[in-house]
């Protein structure tokens, strides 16, 4: 599945973001005003000076001007103060906000979705791509409008001081204006392709300390080693484009303003001889130009932190935007307890587009049945299973539970009553006791011990100093295959699911544990319709029916007895294992 393209806009982004805060952003535009017009008093405060104070000798407004201009520097400072722990905690808050939502929409997206990508990559994105978005929330956005608020207040004062001078400095502003908004246009793309290629090197940087026994088992550290090598580079040659393009920006504009300054000198140098401006006129210009300049400067850094936010919330966007597998416009039906009668009428499926893996499937399995599917490997064993668990749609066809269809149905009212003990027995890092109570976390201590003692967790846990408070490591790698498939079966018990899928449930457990697992196995699939998938023949012959699938077909059904008379298909396959 592909993600969807998608390119936010600042409509979107001020009716998502903005528009909602719009309380919160108001009273920091108040507070900008506030900053600005106090930082005003500097520079118009350097033309009395010069002119009255030190040309003429007047004292009489000096203490008053001194005053003015320490308690313009005073409110400056508290007010940006304020400014940046408002909007900056904000922002903060918001990313950690977006961040949930997009876990949230990733946990609803189908699992094919998560087939065709690295958890990795998935974790840089929602840790990553949102964080830029501090900058239209934080300060950055304000100080956007407050170095345009700036600029403008400090335009007039140009124009009223001397509008000859102000037309020679508008002119490298507006070039300097055109050359920024081409550079923020090539710079988006490369921001978008950094987050890309940041997820892609964390991926597999992921998958490097996940997979370290191996890495290590064939000596490969110094090619993966290689491999993290290149895809540092790849970010760096990125970071060296953004920085190039923003670096040429800073350049051209410096130059520009250096070019506008020297003129700026000589004609002010000339209006002074003809005394058509005085020199503290001449000086305050200065400044207010110095004050004009400034925040075009911050507006050009503001404007490639904005443009990296837009990047990162176009990636976002792409996630966001892609179909969730719980549609509730689509699944409309909420079941409730559903007694689990299971059909598959004419089921075809296909992960691929022209490459089926299902084509035609027809059985019921009737409430409280144990249905197992036999076969080899790419078969179509796993694919049924993921269809009667709402994993997988039918391309073509329909499953039902008790009559409804289950494309239909809620996901939520479903796989509530949903238990499964897959074949990579998934456990998370922490104790036994948690990952137990992972499948019913409100589970009372008599729940769990029932639990325990059906899956015969005690017999390892109670070796173990802590017992179950033991720390079992990511994916559960301090505890042997067996021990792992043991405690995900007990996870199944405490669930007591209606439905409830086995894949391989018992393929890790050695001779011992196997007969102690098919006792509790017994006591668990009573009363619950139950598909098990099973390479070990030998665990599934009392089965209530037999599905032989090669090919994406039911080859042979029936009963373990039935279908050894037969002689076919899946005689061959037992009678294979029982001389192995």
């Amino acid at each position: 599945m592909g993600e969807k393209k998608g390119k936010i806009n600042m409509a979107k982004v001020f009716k998502t973001i903005v528009w909602p805060r719009r309380k919160l952003l108001l009273l920091g535009f108040v507070l900008i005003i506030i900053s600005r017009a106090s930082s005003i008093v500097l520079p118009y405060s350097v033309k009395p000076i010069i002119d009255d104070v030190i040309g003429k000798g007047d004292f009489s407004n000096l203490k008053l001007i001194l005053v003015g201009v320490s308690a313009s520097i005073l409110i400056s400072a508290v007010v940006s103060y304020a400014l940046t722990m408002l909007l900056s905690v904000e922002a903060q808050h918001l990313i950690s906000v977006l961040r949930a939502n997009v876990q949230k929409h990733l946990l609803r997206l189908p699992t094919r979705f998560f087939d065709n990508q690295q958890t990795g990559k998935l974790v840089s994105r929602v840790m990553t791509d949102v964080e830029g978005v501090r900058n239209l929330v934080g300060t950055g956005f304000l100080q956007l409008i407050g170095g345009v608020l700036m600029a403008i207040i400090c335009l007039f004062f140009l124009i009223s001081i001397s509008w000859k001078l102000t037309l020679f400095t508008i002119l490298p502003l507006g070039l300097f204006g055109i050359i920024s908004m081409k550079a923020f246009g090539k710079i988006r793309p490369i921001f978008r392709e950094r987050g890309a290629i940041t997820a892609e090197v964390t991926g597999r940087l992921t998958q490097t300390f996940g997979g370290i026994r191996v890495i290590k088992g064939f000596n490969a550290a110094k090619q993966e080693a290689l491999v993290f090598e290149k895809g540092v580079e790849r970010i760096f040659q990125n970071v060296k484009s953004s920085l190039t393009t923003t670096s040429f920006v800073t350049s051209t504009g410096s130059f520009l303003f250096g070019v506008a300054l020297v003129g700026i000198i000589g004609i002010g140098g000339y209006m002074l001889t003809e005394k058509t401006l005085t020199a503290g006129e001449l000086t305050q210009f200065a400044f207010f130009l110095g004050f004009l300049i400034a925040p075009i400067f911050q507006m050009s850094n503001i404007g490639s932190q904005l443009t990296e936010a837009f990047a990162g919330l176009d990636r976002t966007e792409e996630l966001m935007n892609m179909p969730v597998e719980d549609d509730d416009e689509v699944r409309t039906i909420k079941i409730g307890e559903i007694k689990g009668d299971i059909e598959f009428k004419d089921v075809s499926f296909a992960y691929e587009e022209d490459k089926q893996v299902l084509k035609d499937i027809n059985f019921k399995a009737p409430a409280g049945s144990v249905t197992a599917l036999v076969g080899t490997s790419g078969s179509g064993k796993s694919t049924i299973a993921g269809l009667a668990a709402s994993f997988l749609v039918p391309g073509s066809g329909m499953v039902t539970i008790d009559g409804h269809d289950l494309s239909k149905v809620s996901l939520d009212s479903y796989r509530s009553q949903l238990g499964v003990v897959l074949q990579d027995d998934f456990l998370f890092d922490g104790t036994i006791r948690e990952n137990i109570l992972f499948a019913k976390p409100e589970a009372s201590e008599d729940q769990l011990r029932e639990a325990i003692a059906g899956a015969y967790v005690n017999e390892f846990s109670d070796k173990f100093e802590k017992g179950l408070e033991t720390v079992i490591g990511e994916r559960g790698i301090k505890l042997s295959g067996g021990q792992r498939q043991r405690v995900t079966i007990a996870r199944a018990i405490l669930a007591d699911p209606r439905i409830l899928l086995l894949d391989e449930a018992t393929s890790s457990l050695d001779t011992e544990s196997e007969a102690l697992i098919q006792d509790s196995l017994k006591q668990l699939l009573k009363g619950r319709t139950t598909f098990v998938i099973a390479h070990r023949l030998s665990t599934i012959r009392q089965a209530d029916q037999i599905l032989v699938i090669e090919q994406g077909q039911i080859a042979e059904q029936g009963k373990h007895d039935e279908l050894i008379e037969k002689k076919g298909r899946y005689f061959d396959l037992y009678t294979y294992q029982a001389r192995i």
